[in-house]
């Protein structure tokens, strides 16, 4: 079965002219599969998991309330994701709501408030903690109109692997108060971040082939050339796999006149059916 995921995976990403990694890890077996697992990417938004998770860091350590008020100020408003940019500036939202609408939205303008509240540096020093060698965090919000076009090594980076490590870690520490302490937090905060990620509206690309009703924690990132996806996805009521999938290079048009960013949607889509099919039928 292991081998039939990483041939099936392997041969779809075989067949387009961009460049996809991804981590695969059964959680039943502990089986852990990867194609370019370790080769650093633009993150785009899928970094916000790792800022969510510092601002609960910050929460269980009394530095931050989810309960307290955000203002969603005119500077962080000149972006191109999520619903805020359009709305008048300076209305207040508590601190959770900002948590959710940046996942769930990917609403870069709560990313920016957040962000800036707990500091790239604690954001990186999270990441290192865990193992998240190849993820680097550089701007809150990337400079306006260059987040699609700066090359991994001058933009908000990760891994394939790194983001699965992430989100093994959260969920391990939903169940577990030894693990939640790995990222400074309580199973209750792990598990708020769990369901903060189920919440998620973005659903055209892990889940964009699975019944209605499956669970996916997830959160999606996107550039001008890069479509990304990284979730834990269930069966019934238990987590089955976490997939990370990061493509790169996406070109507007694929030779055949199909869009790219179509095309890379239904990749990770039909990688993500791959897997749970796989794992349905065991």
């Amino acid at each position: 079965m292991v081998n039939t995921i990483e041939q099936d995976l392997n041969k779809l990403c075989d067949e387009q002219p961009f460049h996809t990694g991804w981590y695969f890890k059964n959680l039943r077996t502990g089986d852990i599969l990867q194609r370019h697992g370790d080769v650093v990417v633009p993150s785009a938004s899928t970094r916000k998991i790792a800022i969510m998770m510092t601002a609960l860091k910050a929460v269980n350590e009394g530095k931050l309330a989810l309960d307290q008020p955000v203002v969603m100020e005119a500077k962080y408003q000149n972006n191109d994701s999520g619903c805020f940019q359009h709305l008048s500036s300076d209305f207040v939202i508590q601190l959770r709501d900002a948590l959710i609408m940046m996942i769930i939205v990917s609403d870069n303008t709560c990313t920016g408030a957040v962000a800036d509240r707990v500091g790239l540096e604690a954001i990186n020093a999270l990441c290192q903690g865990i193992g998240m060698s190849g993820t680097t965090h550089r701007y809150g919000i990337p400079p306006a109109g260059m987040a699609g076009y700066l090359p991994a090594e001058k933009t908000n980076a990760t891994t394939p692997a790194d983001v699965g490590l992430l989100l093994e870690v959260i969920l391990q520490g939903s169940q577990d108060a030894d693990a939640a302490a790995r990222l400074g937090c309580t199973p209750e905060l792990c598990q708020l971040a769990i369901d903060i990620l189920s919440w998620q509206r973005l659903r055209n690309r892990l889940p964009s082939r699975l019944p209605r009703k499956v669970k996916v924690a997830h959160k999606t990132g996107t550039t001008a050339n890069n479509y990304n996806d990284a979730g834990i996805v269930y069966l019934g009521d238990e987590p089955a796999f976490i997939l990370s999938a990061y493509t790169d290079g996406v070109p507007d048009e694929l030779p055949n006149g199909d869009a790219g960013q179509a095309v890379a949607h239904d990749l990770i889509g039909y990688m993500c059916r791959i897997c749970y099919d796989t794992l349905r039928a065991e």
